[in-house]
This record gives C-alpha cells, sequence and structure tokens, in this order.
C-alpha cells in the first residue's frame, strides 16, 4: 500500500509506503501450506498503528462505492467532486478465485491493482488473471468476487477505525430504504462488504455461533471463557415507524400516492406508508420489504424457527421467543443455509434498521464527514423506540449455577467474544479482518494464548483465505509471531515521518522480558513507582550513607523478586567482597 495524496492519510504522510511481503516471502507461502498467522503492529502509542488499518478500510470503502454504484448509492455520494481521503493511493492484493472461476491449472488467485491519482476523479481498478492479462474490474463479470470482506473491531474510546465502516453501514440503510420507496424487492442481504462490529453486535455475533457451530469450532468460547449452552432469547421488531412530511413526500411522488379515504369511510392502503385513523398520523410500515414472500423474507425465516410469536395490534410489535433446544438449531440451520453467517447478516440488516431516525441532513454531513467522533452525532434511541431489539438472551456458563444475560460478562469477555466470534462468522470467506488493541481488557493467560484462539477459528479450508492485521501494545502476541509478520512502528517526531520495520532478531518464542526491551524500548521489568524506590536505594549504597546489611535486608523487606532487585543485591555484595580485599593488601 502507498499513500500519494498530497496532505496524507491521518499521521501518515505522503509517501508513505509499505509491502506486506516481500517477492521471495510471498512465493514461499504460496509453494507450501502455512498455519494461519496474522500481522501484529506494534510500538510506541501515536505512531501510527490504527492509521494504516483505517487506511486499508478507507481505499476499500472507495472500492466499494464504485461496486455497490451500480445497484444502488446515496444521491450525496454519487457527486463525482466529492473527495474521498486519501485522494491517492496504491494498492495491490492477492484474492482467492472463486471455485466456480477455477480452470483446471489455472491460478487460484486473483492479483487486483488498485490506483487512484490525487488529480483525477477516477480509480484504475484492475484484475489479473492467471495468464497475467489485464481486466478493467468495473466491466468484469467477476467484480463481486475482488472485494474481501473488510472487517473492522476497535477496543478503544478513539475509534478512529470506525468511519469508513459506519458510512457503508448508512449505505446499506439508504439502500432498503430506496427499496421501500420505489416498492421494489429487497434481497435481505446487506450489499456492502464492510462491517464493523460494535457493542450493538454483541448479541448477534453470539446468538449465531452458539446456534450454527459445533462442539470442536466453539472451543475458543468453551475453554478460555466456559460459555456453554444458547437457552433463550427474544427478538422484538417494530413494524410500522411515524414518518415526518419530508419522509412522506419521499414516498408519495411520482407513482406512489397516500392512502385515500373510501365511500365507507375506511381507509385504502396503498404503499408502503398508511394512515393511522386513531391519531391522522401517517406511518410507514418499517419491516414491509423483509414480509411477505414466504420461503425467502427475513421475517417468516425468523417466524418458522420460533417457539411462538405474537403480534400486538395496539403498538404494531412483532415479538418473536425461542426456547433454544436441538429442534430449534436445526430450524434455522435449515431457513439460513445451515450457515452461521446466513442468520448474522439477516439480523445485520434488521438492526441497521434502527438507523430509521437519522435526518436526511445528518446523513449528508455523515458522508462527507472525516471526524473521529462521527458516530456521536448519531442520536441513540430509547429500547422501546428500535427497530430491532434482542431481549432475554440468556446462556449457561460454567461455574455459574444460573443460566446468565450477556450483559453481564466482562469487559475482557466481550472482547473476546467480539474477535473470535467475528472470525469464526467469517471463516468460509474471503476476509481482511482490521483488529484494533482486540486485547487492551484480556488478563495475561488469554493474551498469552490468543494467537492460538485465532489459529482455531481460522484453521484455513483452502478454498478461502484470510489476512488480519493487529496493532497492540501486548508483547504476547509478537512472541507468538515470526519477525517477517510483527511491524514494529516508530514516528519522527520533528517530521512527523512514520517507519515501519521488523524486528532485527527471532521473534517467534522470545522471551517477553526480550521483546519489550527491543521493541517497546523498555528496560525494567517492573513498575515505575519501584523502579523509583529501587534507584533510590541504589544512590544511597552509591553514597555510602547506609549500613550494607541493614539496606540489603530494607530491599528484601520492601521489594518483591525482580531482576532489578537480584542485581542491586549483587552490586552491594560484591561491592563489599572488593572493599574487604583490598583492605588486606
Amino acid at each position: 500500500m502507498k499513500i500519494t495524496d498530497p496532505g496524507g492519510f491521518r499521521s501518515l504522510p505522503c509517501g508513505f509506503e509499505h509491502n506486506f511481503r516481500t517477492e521471495w516471502n510471498l512465493q514461499d507461502e504460496l509453494a507450501q501450506a502455512n498455519d494461519f498467522a496474522p500481522f501484529v503492529c506494534a510500538g510506541p502509542n501515536g505512531s501510527g498503528k490504527s492509521n494504516l488499518l483505517e487506511a486499508l478500510a478507507a481505499i476499500f470503502f472507495q472500492l466499494e462505492l464504485l461496486r455497490v454504484r451500480r445497484s444502488f448509492l446515496p444521491e450525496v455520494l454519487q457527486d463525482e467532486n466529492l473527495h474521498t481521503s486519501p485522494t491517492g493511493f496504491e494498492l495491490e492484493y492477492l484474492i482467492k478465485v472463486p471455485v466456480m472461476y477455477t480452470a483446471v491449472g489455472s491460478s487460484q488467485w486473483f492479483k487486483v491493482v488498485v490506483s487512484k491519482r490525487p488529480d483525477a476523479k477516477e480509480v484504475k481498478w484492475w484484475v489479473f488473471d492467471s495468464k497475467d492479462q489485464p481486466y478493467d474490474a468495473l466491466n468484469t463479470i467477476v467484480i463481486d468476487h475482488l472485494i474481501p470482506q473488510v472487517l473492522g473491531y476497535s477496543s478503544g474510546e478513539n475509534e478512529i477505525l470506525s468511519l469508513p465502516f459506519f458510512k457503508m453501514r448508512f449505505v446499506q440503510f439508504d439502500e432498503y430504504w430506496n427499496a421501500l420507496v420505489k416498492q421494489s424487492r429487497y434481497s435481505g442481504q446487506p450489499e456492502t462488504r464492510l462491517v464493523y462490529l460494535d457493542s450493538g453486535f454483541s448479541q448477534a455475533i453470539l446468538l449465531c455461533n452458539l446456534l450454527f457451530q459445533d462442539e470442536a469450532t466453539l472451543l475458543p468460547f468453551r475453554e478460555d471463557m466456559g460459555i456453554g449452552e444458547l437457552k433463550e432469547f427474544r427478538i422484538i421488531l417494530r413494524r410500522s415507524i411515524p414518518v415526518t412530511r419530508h419522509q412522506v413526500d419521499a414516498f408519495t411522488s411520482g407513482d406512489y400516492i397516500l392512502p385515500t379515504e373510501a365511500e365507507d369511510g375506511r381507509f385504502v392502503d396503498t404503499g408502503a406508508i398508511y394512515l393511522e385513523p386513531d391519531t391522522g398520523d401517517y406511518r410507514l410500515k418499517l419491516l414491509q420489504g423483509l414480509e411477505g414472500d414466504e420461503r425467502t423474507s427475513i421475517i417468516e425465516k425468523l417466524k418458522r424457527c420460533a417457539t411462538l410469536h405474537f403480534h400486538n395490534e395496539a403498538s404494531d410489535t412483532l415479538t418473536l421467543d425461542y426456547l433454544v433446544n436441538e429442534q430449534t438449531k436445526q430450524a434455522f440451520r435449515a431457513n439460513f443455509d445451515d450457515k452461521p453467517i446466513g442468520l448474522f447478516q439477516a439480523l445485520q440488516v434488521l438492526l441497521t434498521l434502527n438507523l430509521y431516525s437519522v435526518s436526511e441532513v445528518q446523513k449528508s454531513g455523515l458522508y462527507t464527514s472525516t471526524s473521529h467522533y462521527v458516530s456521536e452525532t448519531v442520536p441513540t434511541l430509547a429500547s422501546d423506540q428500535r427497530a430491532t431489539r434482542i431481549k432475554n438472551f440468556y446462556f449457561t456458563k460454567q461455574g455459574v449455577e444460573k443460566p446468565m444475560l450477556l450483559k453481564e460478562l466482562s469487559d475482557g469477555e466481550h472482547q473476546l467474544l467480539h474477535s473470535l466470534g467475528l472470525c469464526l462468522l467469517f471463516r468460509e470467506t474471503n476476509s481482511l479482518f482490521l483488529l484494533d488493541e482486540p486485547e487492551t481488557h484480556f488478563n495475561p493467560d488469554w493474551r498469552a494464548n490468543f494467537i492460538s484462539r485465532l489459529r482455531q477459528c481460522l484453521p484455513g479450508s483452502g478454498e478461502f483465505a484470510q489476512e488480519m492485521l493487529i496493532t497492540t501494545h501486548t508483547p504476547f502476541l509478537i512472541s507468538d509471531s515470526k519477525p517477517e509478520k510483527v511491524l514494529v512502528f516508530a514516528k519522527d517526531k520533528a517530521s512527523g515521518e512514520v517507519n515501519i520495520s521488523h524486528p532485527p532478531y527471532n521473534t517467534l518464542g522470545a522471551s517477553i522480558n526480550k521483546i519489550t526491551m527491543n521493541t517497546f524500548s523498555k528496560r525494567e521489568t517492573i513498575g515505575g513507582h519501584a523502579h523509583s524506590l529501587l534507584e533510590a536505594m541504589r544512590e544511597r549504597y552509591e553514597q555510602g550513607v547506609d549500613d550494607k546489611n541493614a539496606l540489603i535486608t530494607e530491599i528484601d523487606q520492601q521489594l518483591g523478586d525482580s531482576v532489578e532487585k537480584v542485581l542491586l543485591i549483587k552490586a552491594i555484595l560484591e561491592g563489599d567482597q572488593l572493599g574487604n580485599g583490598e583492605a588486606q593488601d
């Protein structure tokens, strides 16, 4: 990847370039089966680690806009004069060829080359076949297979990674809204390939995995967190919502007309908008695009899997209750193609409907925003105002007597569910995972085992390929990675230039102390306060103001065991022996 935007991108200056693999590394990986191994991005705070992930997400966002433009794109994003950051870039990657396009003896990979000049509007997007023949990606039948699923997750408060994903979430909502306006068919699956997993998707991630995955696949959840069986859950859907006059105009323009009053006083329903006789307010059938067809509709599928369902006519809400047993799981498998991602994408569509309250003005501002905190401008709906809610989500947990709710888990458990659950859901897709400090709330044991858990979740079937970039301050992740998979970031304070290098030593199996000292420039193995106490005692020894035996006793009593403590006591003892030898001479 290379940034050619004259203004750079975030902390990455114009001219920033990184080759994730050398040609030799690439050929070596393609020639033999390799275990899954992420790129681990390490370095001080503010060194540009997260910006590398965001740059990749921002570039794939621009490619997604080009791809989905063929079917639907919000008006603001159709503006040819709209400049999307970065305005200039180069990107090259390989992606697995779908089985349907694989000929005998041909390469298993497509080579994709993308570039955009800062002074040009168009993006040059080429795909090369097994004979290295280039084709314009936008004019090929394989375009839908040229972008991986790009999956983002950030544990930090400053969610700089989320912006392109958040914009694409609104594109998905507007795509559905447009289908409602035109009374046209909606596929029931998100068109976009950029997915950002935040707290709103926690229940959906665990729900899909526990309903579909077998025991062997769920081992990472079982072993570390003791997650047991899913017992029950409830989905509540608002079938209709009140609409503003502006929204009514959009739905009643052209060939679409308002409900009219018949001769007998009843109102005739003419489309997605209807008149509420008791209040005189217009309402929108928000779920209309997902209802109707008995075989393919999301709502009908969820009904078929439910233990019972109930429609409250007064509030126009649909409640679906699920008591989970083997029959429930079989019903979900039968209705959602026997794949957890099928159910997840259905829930993704339903949860995105919670954006209905965002005005057109707010959305226009969001589509053109470069803010880190754009999500804060979106209104948060009260629970009973949401279009989709998942409630009463109970599951068993080892060591806990009664079934518990998801919200009762710790921050670290939520993080592990997010990161591992995301991998399990998308393991059978070509995917690029961008995980920004996913282990911040992990205990040391979970940090030490995190790479192993990722490998359990992404064993690699050969048909699909996954790539992952993880930003971290955890030496354990580096100790489980080869040097060529560790990217060490450094930022020049004067020029702002970001540099990426590989560690000059074998990181795989290296001790935490060595990694902390060499990669994070932290020589001490103890805390800062303890180190200051130890240095004060060293100074007292060097000044000769204390009895040495008494000082050693004080050091031993005040400080716990550490390399620094042992070295100081050793220095005092050796200094004392040296002094005695000089006196005898």
